[in-house]
C-alpha cells in the first residue's frame, strides 16, 4: 500500500476559502465524556484514599504492581546511574541543552521576574514583591512516549524562579499493560524506565519523583497522600486523562496550560529549499494524527515544489503513516495574495510554532502578533526549538497564543504587591478613598482612611 499526505489545497482568491479555511482549522477540545467521568472518579478516590489509591490505578492502568510507594519511588542514585549509563554523546548534548535553557531563562527572570519598587512624590513607598512557588509538580509522559527535553523545559525554569522543591511523575508501565495500549492482564513489579528521562532528571535537578502516571499522579500531586507531597502548580504535558484531570484541579492548584494537539505554520517567500520545509512540516505532523501543519505562500510553483517533497520524502520516514493521516486530516498549503496578506492569515491562526521562512524575516516579524513561538529566517528550524535553541517549547496551542504565552520563569513565581504610605500620603489617599467608599456605601473603608487625615472627609 502506497501512503499519500494530501495537505489541503486553499487559496485565498477562492470563493469558498473561509468556509475551507474553517473546516481545516476545526479542532473540538471536549473530552470524551467517559473519560471526564473517569477522571473525576479517580480524583476523588485518590482524595479519599491517598497512596492506597494510587496503588491500585497504578497496577490496573499501568499494570505496574507495587507492594508500597517507597516501591515507586526514584532516588538521586537512580538519576545518576542513568546519566552514567546512557553515551556519552547523549550526555553532551543533554548537559547542552540544559545549559542553553537556563541560560535563557536566567535571562528571562532578569527582564520580567524581579522584584520592583519607587516613591512617589509624598514618600510613598509602591511596588510589587517577587516570590517562586514553593513546590511544583511535573508531569513527563513515560512508556511508548518519552520526552527528556520536555522534563528540562520545565524543571529548568522552575529552578531559575526558586523553587526548592520539584517533584516529578513519570509513569513506567509494564509492556501490555493498559497505558501502553494492551488488554493488561499481566503485571510486574519493574515497568518500562526510559533512561535518557532519568538522566534528564538529574542533570535538570529534580528533587523527587514517582513512577506513577494518568489521572492519578495529577490526583496525588494535587491533593497529596502520606507519599507523595502537595504542590503548589502542576506542569508537563500528557494524554486527554492527563489533561482532564488538570482542568478539574485548577483552583486546588496552579496549572501551566491545556495543551491541544501540535501545530506548525510556515510562512515561506518562496526562496527556502522545499525539502527544508516539507520536512518542517513532516516534524509536527509526526506527533500524531491530529496535529497540523499549514504552509501559507504567495508563489503557486513553490507549494507544488513543496508538494513533490512531500511526496519523495514521506517513505523515507519511520512515522510515515501517522504524517501522512496528519497531513491529508488536518494540513493545508495555503496560496496567498502576497506575504502581508500571509502574515494577517497567521494571526488568525495563532499557531504554536511560527517559520518565517525568509530571506528578510524582519520585514515580516513586526506584522505577526500571535504565535507561542517566531522562529526567524530558513535556518532556523522548529525543531532547534524544540530541544537545544534555549527558549521553552512548552508553548500555546489551538489559537491560545492570542492569549497566553509560553511557559517560563514567570509560571512558577507570583507576585505581591508593596503598599507603605507614608503621613503626607495619608493626606492625599485617604480623601481620595474616603470620597469613593462613601460614594459605594461603605462607612468603614471611609472611616479607616479618614482616622489617618488631619482635616477628616465628611459623610455625605
Amino acid at each position: 500500500m502506497t501512503l499519500v499526505a494530501a495537505p489541503a489545497r486553499l487559496s485565498t482568491a477562492a470563493t469558498t476559502f473561509e468556509a475551507d479555511f474553517a473546516a481545516r482549522l476545526h479542532w473540538s477540545a471536549d473530552t470524551d465524556a467517559a473519560i471526564e467521568h473517569r477522571v473525576a472518579d479517580i480524583l476523588a478516590d485518590v482524595q479519599k484514599r491517598g497512596d492506597a489509591a494510587v496503588l491500585e490505578y497504578t497496577a490496573r492502568f499501568d499494570g505496574l504492581s507495587a507492594p508500597d510507594m517507597a516501591a515507586l519511588e526514584l532516588t538521586q542514585a537512580d538519576f545518576k546511574a542513568a546519566f552514567d549509563a546512557i553515551p556519552e554523546a547523549q550526555r553532551d548534548a543533554l548537559q547542552a541543552a540544559a545549559k542553553r535553557v537556563r541560560s535563557y531563562h536566567e535571562a528571562q527572570k532578569k527582564a520580567s521576574g524581579e522584584s520592583w519598587s519607587y516613591r512617589d512624590e509624598d514618600g510613598t513607598l509602591l511596588g510589587q514583591k517577587v516570590t517562586p512557588l514553593d513546590r511544583v509538580g511535573i508531569y513527563v509522559p513515560g512508556g511508548k512516549a518519552a520526552y527528556p527535553s520536555s522534563l528540562l523545559m520545565n524543571a529548568i525554569p522552575a529552578h531559575v524562579a526558586g523553587v526548592q522543591e520539584i517533584i516529578m511523575v513519570v509513569p513506567t508501565p509494564v509492556r501490555g499493560s493498559v497505558a501502553t495500549g494492551g488488554t493488561g492482564e499481566g503485571t510486574s513489579t519493574k515497568g518500562e524506565r526510559n533512561e535518557l528521562v532519568l538522566a534528564a532528571a538529574y542533570v535538570a535537578g529534580v528533587t523527587r519523583a514517582f513512577t506513577i502516571g494518568g489521572a492519578q499522579a495529577v490526583a496525588a500531586l494535587a491533593y497529596g497522600t502520606a507519599t507523595v507531597p502537595k504542590v503548589d502548580k502542576i506542569t508537563g504535558p500528557g494524554n486527554a486523562y492527563v489533561a482532564s484531570a488538570k482542568k478539574r484541579v485548577f483552583g486546588t492548584v496552579g496549572i501551566d496550560m491545556i495543551a491541544g494537539p501540535s501545530e506548525i505554520l510556515v510562512l515561506a517567500d518562496g526562496t527556502t529549499p522545499p525539502d527544508w520545509v516539507a520536512m518542517d512540516l513532516f516534524s509536527q505532523a509526526e506527533h500524531d494524527e491530529l496535529a497540523q501543519s499549514i504552509l501559507l505562500c504567495p508563489d503557486a510553483a513553490y507549494i507544488d515544489a513543496v508538494q513533490r517533497e512531500i511526496d519523495r520524502l514521506l517513505p523515507t520516514m519511520p512515522r510515515a503513516e501517522i504524517i501522512a493521516k496528519s497531513l491529508t486530516g488536518r494540513g493545508a498549503l495555503i496560496l496567498t495574495k502576497d506575504m502581508e496578506e500571509a502574515c494577517a492569515i497567521s494571526n488568525r491562526i495563532a499557531p504554536e510554532h511560527l517559520e518565517v521562512s525568509s530571506t528578510d524575516p524582519h520585514r515580516w516579524e513586526p506584522l505577526l502578533r500571535h504565535a507561542g513561538a517566531i522562529f526567524l529566517g530558513a535556518f532556523t528550524s522548529e525543531s532547534l526549538g524544540d530541544y537545544c535553541a534555549g527558549p521553552n517549547h512548552v508553548l500555546p496551542t489551538s489559537g491560545t497564543a492570542r492569549f497566553s504565552s509560553p511557559l517560563g520563569v514567570y509560571d512558577f513565581q507570583k507576585r505581591s504587591s508593596i503598599i507603605e504610605v507614608s503621613e503626607a500620603g495619608a493626606q492625599v489617599l485617604g480623601k481620595i478613598a474616603a470620597e469613593l467608599a462613601y460614594g459605594e456605601g461603605l462607612q468603614a473603608h471611609a472611616q479607616a482612611a479618614e482616622m489617618r487625615l488631619t482635616t477628616p472627609v465628611k459623610p455625605r
